[in-house]
């Protein structure tokens, strides 16, 4: 929905002396870094400066233990194809992130997450180049931050670009289940493990029926995923708007979120509903917002604007948009 950068560069390495050269005066000459830029929104008058979209690709195995291996994987990888690899492997600690789109380098950018698992859940370490010291430095997960769908990295963008991420996957039943809409997808009670390929189909199954998967050839094939976080409530207003039938849960961080998508739809929108010119709700999922002839980023992020006003007016609850605005913005 947008011009091009000024320059792109699809790196490939991920040593820290092929790095080394690119940053000889600091942040200034950082790019902006892209997975996939499924959560992105590019200004319709672009990005003036350079854009390094990671297309490394590979998967490399070492023993922890008798039931653990460290999966390091290069930032490019797309998070569903490893997924897929650790199914296939019966590799359980990533199951539950089936479906979600873009690449296994930006999901710890936001601590990727779905039906109950999130990738701080499985994360060991991963390597970044630090563009303000100028060098490739390893990172514990700890040092990371990660929190519900944040991290440094969500919060200081030109500082880094991730280059590979390691992940200590068991061969063991898949995770405990903690999320009651997946339990019901399995006919199972919250608790129970089941094995890894069982889970991931059910993840998967769920996805589809709930319009988390989209045909990249159909006619809500541009979209930048869902459009708002669960929002932060407070007790009275978890509450108050569960007796209402609005879904309400606790993350991970021990916050209670209502569900977003419930919110707007309480306010009045429904899948398909027009929101302005070109831009309208998934005709599947009213939290997914799709471009067709028309669309500006503009008008995007106006549309984005309107949705969380009109919610707040309706609710007294704020939407807090999740995809990432880049470039200049009026």
């Amino acid at each position: 929905m947008a011009p091009p950068a000024t320059s792109c560069r699809s790196p490939t390495p991920t040593t820290g002396s092929n790095w080394s050269g690119r940053s000889a005066t600091g942040r200034r000459t950082s790019p902006l870094t892209l997975g996939h830029g499924s959560n992105v929104i590019a200004s319709d008058t672009g990005h003036e400066g350079t854009v390094a979209v990671m297309n490394t690709r590979g998967i490399t195995v070492k023993r922890v233990n008798d039931d653990t291996v460290a999966a390091t994987v290069q930032a490019g990888h797309p998070l569903a194809d490893l997924v897929q690899w650790a199914t296939a492997e019966h590799l359980a600690g990533i199951e539950c992130l089936a479906g979600i789109p873009g690449t296994v380098g930006a999901a710890p950018v936001q601590n990727a997450g779905a039906y109950g698992q999130q990738v701080s859940d499985a994360l060991d370490h991963l390597t970044a180049w630090d563009w303000d010291m100028g060098r490739l430095r390893t990172l514990p997960a700890q040092a990371c931050r990660l929190r519900h769908r944040d991290s440094r990295f969500k919060n200081d963008p030109c500082r880094w670009t991730i280059l590979t991420a390691t992940f200590h996957l068991t061969r063991s039943p898949a995770a405990p289940i903690t999320y009651q809409p997946l339990a019901d997808e399995l006919g199972v009670h919250v608790g129970a493990r089941l094995p890894v390929a069982e889970v991931t189909a059910a993840v998967l199954a769920n996805r589809h029926r709930c319009g988390l998967l989209l045909d990249p050839h159909g006619s809500d094939a541009r979209q930048a995923g869902s459009v708002f976080l669960n929002p932060p409530v407070s007790a009275a207003q978890a509450a108050r708007w569960s007796a209402a039938g609005c879904p309400v849960h606790t993350d991970s961080d021990g916050q209670l979120r209502a569900s977003a998508g419930w919110l707007l739809e309480h306010t009045g929108y429904r899948p398909g509903y027009k929101i302005a010119d070109g831009i309208r709700c998934s005709e599947r999922r009213t939290l997914t917002l799709t471009a067709h002839d028309g669309a500006t980023a503009t008008g995007f992020a106006l549309a984005l604007s309107e949705l969380s006003v009109q919610v707040e007016i309706a609710t007294g609850i704020k939407l807090r948009p999740e995809p990432t605005l880049v470039g200049a913005w009026a």
